[in-house]
Order: C-alpha cells, then structure tokens, then sequence
C-alpha cells in the first residue's frame, strides 16, 4: 500500500509491477483492487483487460481493453482512502469523513505511538499508520481472533508490517497490555462499552495525550465521559460528522421571448396566461379574448435550449454513523494541589455563608 510518495531514492517505485496491489477505477462507484499477475486476465462491462500489458506502466495510467472492445479504466496506488473504498467488509467500518477527523483531533503525525481497540476491517487502521509511518507504531487490538488473522494477512499483503502490530485481545476485560503503559501518544476505541477500558488507556497515554471513542448512541457517550472525567481527562468534546453529497446534472432549459408575453400588459401587471379564464389578468387592453391570449402565447417563438448545469442534495445520502469523543489526559504538576471549595447558599433569613473544603 502507498503510504508514501515515490523517493528519488527508490527508483521506479511510481510504476506497477509483477505482485503490485493496484485499484482499478471504473467510476467514482465502482472500483476493486486486484493484483498484477503476467497471465491474470481483468474483466468488466467495458471489455477484458490483459494485466501483462499494466506491468511497467505509472500508478495512474489509463488501460484500454483488448479489441474489439473499447473500454478503459484507470489503475490507482492503494492509498488508504481508497483502500477504505474497496477493502472487504468484516465488520462496519469507518469512512473518510470520520478518519479524517479522527487523525486530526489525534494530533497524530510520523513517529507516534497509537493503539487502537476494534481492528474490525481495518479501514481507520491504514489511515493511523500513514500518519504516523515510517518512524511510529500502530498497536492495534480485536477481540474476535479470526478477524485478528485475516486483518494481519491483509496488513502484511499490503506491506504494513512494519508499521502495524495486530494483537487478538479482549480490551474491554483485560485492559491494554502493561508494556504499553505511559507509551501512546494517541489512542482510539470502538468498542460497545468504551467507558470500560478507559482506566486502562489513562495509564497507556503519555501526559497531555489525546484519547478518542466512537459510539453509534449517545447512552454510551454518556457512560464514556463519566469515566473520562473521573480517570483525570479534561477538554472533553463529543462532534458528529455528517456527510452531504450533491449530485450534478445537465438539463436544457427554453426562455419564452418577453416581448410577447408583456409588450402590451399595463405597467407592472405580470402575464398569468394559461390560468382563470375570468382573471383579470389574463385579459388584454386591446379587447382579446383570455382564450386568444393563450393561443398566441403558445405559439410565441422561443430562444434555442441551452445546457444548464444543475446541483442538488442526494435524497438518500448515509446520515449519522456515530459520536466522536476526544478528551485529553491532564497532565499532573508537581507540588501541592488545590482543593475543590463548596459553597454553601446563605439561609433564607440571615447568616452567613459557609464555604466548606
């Protein structure tokens, strides 16, 4: 997987060859990653794809089919976003829109350590690992020890290895593993009861360490933050990420001439031609009939259609997905600490007020 650009110290590493992961992009709908053998054979509706001849050719590059079909596509490196678009899904995962914010309110960037409890596809897993690569970690856990496997074969068929650990562990029972303690820089849950490993990611995270939970409903942010709260985390914030998706087309629209709808209209009554034959305003000065009117407003010339080009909202577009929750670990100053003071009201009919420590 590409998760970084070419060097010039790696020369060739921008072009496909024999073994390359490559996505082959059909449409923004409709891509699949396949792997460049010399005999593999790709096929689609457009026609059949010969991946001898991908061999040699840039990341990038457009492929035509074998004559006497005339189809094409575009072969892509497997970055992390469009590995999110074509990996298989073992579990739901996360999409761009919420990776995105996750990496970000993380604060992660190359050299961090990072755990992550809820391997599942491994969707925000490469994400984490582009971010942090070459000189950081990923620390990812599942508790499901055949997802565990097959997201460890996939890491190690995409060349993430070196970046990503993948342990089978039940964090919500066990906690984190005490060699990870006071290690992470960031640290991300997807659990069903986060606010159960929170103990344990307060230990794993380093002094002003950002921690991060996804919870499809908001009873569990609720949960989470009482225990963020109670195990010395401050700065809690919980966001939704909503993504709304236009979609664009083309549509020829007609202008009726002005002039002979309105040239002999009173000034400032607008033509209403074609609605309550007894309207006034359908009516004109010189005496015609409404139904007059309307035969020469039919019959006005009209201008040649033009393509104009149309945007709207798509009706059926993915709403909420889940809560993000991101507090940060407080970091504890040496010396005496202030104690929280209580204010007691004064009573109703005179007294003093108590301030109890």
């Amino acid at each position: 997987m590409l998760i970084h650009g070419p060097h010039e110290d790696a020369p060739g590493s921008d072009l496909i060859q024999e073994g390359s992961l490559v996505v082959v992009y059909e449409r923004f709908d409709s891509m699949k990653a396949v792997k460049v053998t010399p005999k593999g054979q790709y096929s689609n509706r457009w026609g059949n794809f010969a991946m001898k001849e991908w061999i040699g050719v840039p990341y990038g590059s457009r492929v035509h089919a074998r004559a006497p079909d005339s189809g094409w596509a575009y072969l892509l490196a497997p970055t992390p976003e469009l590995w999110t678009a074509v990996l298989r899904h073992r579990t739901q995962i996360l999409y761009v829109a919420d990776i995105s914010m996750v990496v970000a309110m993380l604060e992660l960037r190359p050299g961090c350590t990072v755990l992550e409890s809820g391997t599942g596809s491994g969707s925000l897993t490469t994400s984490l690992a582009r971010a942090v690569a070459p000189t950081g970690h990923v620390y990812t856990f599942e508790f499901h020890e055949q997802r565990a496997q097959l997201a460890r074969e996939d890491f190690a068929a995409n060349g993430l290895s070196d970046v990503i650990t993948v342990q089978h562990r039940n964090i919500e029972e066990s906690g984190f593993p005490s060699d990870l303690h006071g290690k992470a820089d960031g640290l991300f849950l997807d659990l069903p009861g986060p606010w159960k490993a929170v103990e344990s990611a307060a230990a794993c995270l380093r002094p002003d360490g950002v921690f991060c939970s996804f919870s499809p409903c908001i009873e569990q942010v609720h949960r989470t933050c009482g225990s963020l709260a109670r195990s010395g985390f401050h700065c809690l914030r919980t966001m939704e990420v909503l993504l709304r998706s236009y979609e664009v087309t083309s549509s020829g629209l007609k202008a009726v001439e002005e002039s002979v709808l309105g040239d002999d209209l009173p000034s400032g009554e607008p033509a209403d031609v074609g609605g309550d034959p007894d309207s006034k305003r359908a009516k004109r000065e010189d005496g015609a009939a409404p139904e007059e009117a309307h035969t020469a407003a039919s019959a006005a010339p009209t201008l040649p259609s033009q393509a104009q080009v149309l945007a709207r909202p798509v009706a059926s577009g993915r709403g909420h997905t889940g809560y993000l929750t991101f507090a940060r670990l407080a970091v504890t100053v040496p010396g005496p600490q202030p104690q929280a003071v209580l204010v007691v009201p004064a009573p109703a009919e005179g007294g003093a007020e108590q301030d109890t420590a």
